[in-house]
């Protein structure tokens, strides 16, 4: 999503202007995976990281006036990267005033819904979009609730400890085998569970959103993306870590005509998760970029004396 973004926002010259001052948002385009990739010896303390990015933004504030000018109110970054947000720590004014777009929307780990946007998890083999979106109808959909990955974090072992190989109902494996098809068990199933992994944000949640699957959230902290505009209670379960073990009562619980209710809804919003090689209205691209000026929206800079207001 760093690199995509990155590039969509080169391409696309009607967001960007090369005129400072006809600006509403100055982009701070570092990539935490690439800092990752070519900075970064495994096993070592993530602290050069931090300090990157602390000199990067350090010399943005020397050479130009705008980050001082508004403290970097009127500035964002963007990070999918499970350190995103740790190193943006190591940058004070990041933090504190400007706004962080994190698919790790983790608000036990200092993310702030009034000032900072969740963006989606999309973990996508190549930029096109073909056979990773549709599914059957809800009549033709024989499992109740689908879910395999890695047993790892804290969330997990809960689901896993109540539920693998406890009730067919409830499909919960540690990965699948050999020849069995993930896309085909999510098509297949009413629900699928997303439980936080060692960050809050999953890419299962946009998987069941393509697959015309109900998603089930289970986090303690999480902040779904688009907040703002969607709600997530009319298209989604969410579950709390003690409801787990409740959790074949909570979906059997739903009504038939609720459930369906929910998945046409999950067919309408899920363009907004999609993302195309050429950015469409309303797609994921243009959802990130109007959850981000919704939170400029938030921040007055005068051109004149430099003073800057946080309404």
């Amino acid at each position: 999503m760093e690199g995509q973004f990155i590039n969509k926002m080169e391409v696309n010259k009607r967001f960007r202007t090369h005129n400072p001052h006809q600006a509403h948002l100055f982009y701070l385009p570092y990539s935490v995976t690439r800092l990752v990739q070519y900075n970064w010896v495994k096993g070592t303390p993530m602290n050069n990281l931090g300090a990157i990015v602390l000199d990067y933004v350090n010399l943005i504030a020397t050479k130009h006036p705008f980050w001082n000018r508004s403290l970097g109110a009127d500035h964002f970054m963007l990070s999918c990267h499970d350190w995103g947000p740790a190193t943006s720590f190591y940058v004070a004014g990041l933090v504190k005033n400007s706004i962080r777009a994190l698919c790790n929307a983790n608000t036990s780990e200092r993310f702030n819904p009034t000032k900072d946007v969740s963006v989606p998890e999309i973990s996508l083999k190549s930029d096109r979009l073909e056979g990773l979106i549709g599914g059957p109808s809800p009549s033709k959909r024989s499992i109740l609730a689908f879910f395999a990955g890695g047993n790892h974090g804290f969330v997990r072992p809960i689901l896993f400890k109540h539920w693998e190989k406890k009730d067919p109902d409830i499909q919960v494996h540690n990965y699948l085998p050999r020849g069995v098809s993930y896309t085909d068990l999510m098509r297949q199933s009413k629900y699928c569970l997303c439980p936080s992994g060692y960050e809050v944000a999953s890419p299962r949640i946009v998987e069941a959103l393509y697959n015309g699957c109900v998603p089930v959230l289970i986090s303690k902290a999480y902040v779904p993306p688009f907040s703002d505009v969607l709600n997530w209670k009319t298209f989604a379960v969410i579950v709390s870590l003690e409801e787990i073990p409740e959790l074949k009562k909570i979906l059997t619980g739903i009504p038939e005509r609720q459930y369906i209710r929910m998945q046409k809804r999950v067919i309408r919003v899920r363009r907004h998760f999609e993302l195309h090689v050429n950015p469409e209205r309303f797609d994921v691209f243009h959802m990130i970029l109007h959850s981000i000026w919704l939170r400029r929206l938030n921040v007055r800079v005068s051109n004149d004396d430099g003073e800057m207001f946080l309404d």
